[in-house]
């Protein structure tokens, strides 16, 4: 499906490739993975907040609103990557690749995905799960519903640190990528199961080593 074409149509509903047994049990994977990664990378947690704290620029957790399961807004965590003011227009503005807008520091951690790592708290807390949808700003969801309105399918899931648009779509900083990542979280919902979730979340961790960029 294409966004252009459903512009005026109401939204298509997508039946979930998981079952309630299933959902339960990537929960579960969350719960113990997220609690286990906070304690086995807390060393990189220390040195990540200790270089930041030295860069005084700002904040070292960035916290954003985002919307995320069943709707409902959130609060999602990040180590700062941005000056501070980088959206003083005040209008918000995608991040792209080689973002003026970042930090030395922030960009190595960009990089890296390391600045994802506090996102492990709100997978902890219930916002988030290892596979989902990215979440998005309400300001930007609503100019994506216009495009194509079975958007509202992805509140179905909990949003994720990755995803098949994640690895496959990289930055999402043009509307058409957005609409593209909206096509491929929802070709997730259908056919999402525990074995590709295992698959992804692989699949993301040999790039990360490899330093392959996405």
């Amino acid at each position: 499906m294409t966004g252009g074409d459903n512009k005026e149509t109401l939204s298509m509903v997508i039946t979930d490739g998981m079952n309630a047994f299933e959902r339960a049990l990537k929960r579960l994977f969350d719960i113990v993975c997220s609690f286990l990664g906070l304690i086995i990378l807390s060393p990189v947690f220390l040195v990540v907040y200790i270089r930041l704290l030295m860069q005084n620029e700002g904040s070292v957790i960035f916290k954003q609103e985002r919307i995320g399961y069943k709707g409902k807004p959130f609060n999602i965590y990040k180590f700062r990557t941005m000056k501070v003011n980088s959206e003083s227009g005040g209008e918000p503005v995608l991040a792209v690749k080689n973002d003026e807008r970042l930090t030395k520091v922030g960009k190595w951690l960009r990089e890296h995905h390391l600045d994802e790592l506090p996102q492990l708290f709100n997978v902890l807390k219930g916002d988030m799960s290892f596979v989902g949808p990215r979440p998005e700003r309400s300001y930007f969801i609503e100019k994506i519903r216009r495009e194509n309105p079975d958007y509202d399918n992805v509140f179905k899931m909990r949003p994720g640190l990755t995803s098949m648009a994640t690895i496959h779509n990289g930055y999402t900083d043009t509307m058409e990528k957005m609409l593209i990542r909206l096509d491929m979280d929802l070709e997730y919902l259908r056919t999402r199961s525990l074995w590709l979730d295992i698959k992804l979340i692989f699949t993301t961790f040999v790039y990360i080593v490899n330093g392959k960029k996405f």
